[in-house]
């Protein structure tokens, strides 16, 4: 049975979720500086927002260096991160003055390349639209780029488990690289490995600078309450996550971490560097901050978590009245309204979401 819309109106389809979808569904091409196989955050944003535009349109995720010429058949590209995606990002202005194009700020690019990296910059002036993935992000961008700018916090399905006999008490996620100071860990599980209860800190995350895997191996070996697991997929580390009292996040810079996200959609409270993209996700009011890179006031935070269950729950608390900010519905709603309204105001009237092809 076929529905036909009433005389002067137009027809319009829908998905499972209500958004309506284009008659012709329009090519979106995602530019990811990171492969699957790296298994970080990049990777990971690029192929949720594949499977929220699954429905409506036709989406395919590519490599910076690819440049086979399929960009002249996408209606849009997103292009993840400002710097390691510039050149595909100047490409595709250069071929179009006016095709759709979404930069994603992921972290580094908005916290360091956009001071010293003129393309990086470059990239927001082509930029049809600017997203960064938490709420702090904005006063970052210069007015002009702030004025195209829209914030898509990131999400992560809810996952609880029980709590299995030897899981570690802490855990961290993140690949060993500056950015993420795994030194400020090593340092605290030294400092915590005196107590006479000490917690048990599994760390997870592959060794992209080999002299701090050296440093993590080195840890493990005179503390053996820490833990380096090294690489594991995303299914165990989010296991990992779930299955520990608290995640702790030592980052130095971060554009809106997966690890945070998917710790809170979990019921895990976060032990957190105060940078801004860990406060524009649990908000400026949470009282389960560290300042970057002190390793003793780290430890203080973890054995007040461990020995004050009132401040535990209050930090259980605030992360939950966080946790709606996270659910999938949310960000794919976002995504697709972001990218089915650039893609309206470009394509013709025919072709626009709900127009009339009687």
């Amino acid at each position: 049975m076929s529905a036909v819309s009433p005389p002067g109106r137009a027809r319009e389809f829908r998905d499972a979720q209500g958004d309506a979808v284009p008659p012709s569904p329009p090519r979106v091409r995602i530019v990811s500086p990171a492969p699957a196989a790296a298994n970080n955050g990049n990777w990971h944003t690029a192929a949720r927002w594949r499977r929220f535009l699954a429905p409506v349109a036709r989406v395919d995720i590519v490599g910076v260096a690819v440049d086979n010429g399929e960009d002249a058949r996408a209606d849009l590209l997103v292009a993840l991160h400002a710097r390691r995606s510039a050149a595909p990002i100047a490409r595709w202005r250069e071929r179009s003055a006016d095709a759709p194009l979404v930069v994603v700020l992921t972290g580094t690019d908005l916290y360091r390349d956009l001071d010293v990296d003129a393309g990086a910059r470059h990239s927001l002036e082509c930029a049809s639209r600017i997203v960064v993935l938490q709420e702090a992000g904005p006063a970052r961008l210069d007015a002009a780029s702030r004025a195209k700018a829209v914030v898509i916090v990131q999400s992560a399905p809810a996952l609880r488990v029980a709590r299995p006999a030897g899981a570690a008490d802490l855990v961290a996620v993140g690949h060993l690289r500056e950015e993420k100071d795994p030194r400020t860990l090593f340092r605290a599980a030294r400092l915590l490995a005196a107590d006479e209860a000490a917690p048990t800190i599994a760390h997870v995350g592959a060794a992209l600078d080999p002299r701090l895997g050296d440093e993590a191996r080195a840890t493990m070996a005179a503390w053996p309450s820490y833990r380096w697991l090294g690489a594991l997929s995303h299914a165990a580390a989010r296991r990992a996550i779930a299955q520990a009292q608290a995640l702790v996040h030592m980052s130095r810079m971060e554009g809106g971490a997966n690890a945070v996200i998917e710790a809170v959609r979990s019921g895990v409270p976060v032990l957190a560097s105060r940078i801004d993209g860990n406060v524009g996700l649990l908000g400026s009011g949470y009282e389960g901050y560290f300042p970057v890179g002190d390793a003793d006031a780290l430890a203080a935070l973890i054995r007040q978590f461990r020995a004050d269950a009132a401040f535990a729950a209050r930090l259980r608390g605030q992360c939950a009245a966080r946790e709606p900010l996270f659910r999938p519905a949310a960000e794919r709603r976002a995504v697709r309204t972001l990218v089915l309204g650039l893609l309206a105001t470009r394509r013709g009237p025919a072709d626009r979401i709900g127009a009339s092809t009687d």
